[in-house]
């Protein structure tokens, strides 16, 4: 933009939507019990937790969040529906839902725009929810502007049968060991990473070991006559 703003006016009054103010639209799941336990007497067995995820936000957001928005949707132009799926204003916290096709573009104009300078991308972390039909692996982007002190999220969920996602490297090369590990453990594929390769697990290793559909694996256990199972055969991951 060729002249700055000043975010901070822009939306409701500090604080903005709390989030009584609309309703959680996603629900990914429904947990019973815990550690898989059932008929145990400690009553663990009769827990019930929903697993949701905030919905989309309405306007205003509140804070400097509407002016933030609103200077990135004016540099993506008439790309700015596509590129940005929905904004979620939770617990203080903005996050950006991004299509993944836009995920550069998008970066680089948080970086290099003088309204927003967000200079740093602090990493990247994966998440899996195996139930999310359709959007079950999300890379996590936390950003810092150290210019304006303020910090957003971005986030990219995608089908774990096409895991991919543009690599940021180009844009913050810091991101490259982070994009390694997130490859590592989840199995999200960095389209464009100078390198894409296992940084924890060896490089033969089968699978991503920190999805949740991931085998846990072990060996019976005796312990004073009595035999413990192995975690994958008296627990499970839902």
């Amino acid at each position: 933009m060729s002249d700055s703003q000043d975010l901070t006016g822009t939306g409701a009054a500090k604080g903005g939507p709390q989030m009584g103010d609309r309703e959680r639209i996603t629900l990914i799941n429904v947990r019973e019990g815990m550690f898989g336990a059932k008929g145990d007497t400690s009553g663990y067995d009769l827990l019930v937790t929903p697993v949701q995820m905030p919905g989309a936000s309405e306007r205003p957001y509140g804070e400097w969040f509407d002016g933030a928005v609103n200077v990135l949707e004016e540099l993506l132009g008439e790309r700015a529906d596509a590129a940005i799926e929905y904004v979620v204003v939770d617990r203080g916290e903005l996050t950006l839902h991004i299509a993944r096709e836009h995920l550069v573009e998008v970066c680089e104009h948080l970086r290099d725009d003088q309204d927003l300078r967000f200079e740093m991308c602090l990493g990247v972390s994966g998440v899996h929810y195996p139930a999310d039909a359709g959007r079950e692996l999300h890379a996590v982007y936390p950003m810092q502007s150290i210019t304006h002190n303020r910090r957003l999220r971005i986030e990219v969920a995608v089908d774990e049968a096409d895991p991919h996602v543009p690599s940021i490297t180009s844009v913050y090369p810091m991101n490259n060991w982070h994009e390694r590990e997130t490859w590592d453990f989840f199995g999200i594929v960095f389209d464009g990473h100078p390198s894409l390769a296992r940084i924890e697990m060896p490089d033969d290793w089968v699978g991503h070991p920190q999805r949740k559909d991931y085998p846990l694996g072990g060996i019976p256990v005796e312990y004073k006559g009595a035999e413990i199972p192995s975690p994958d055969n008296r627990r499970q991951y839902r």
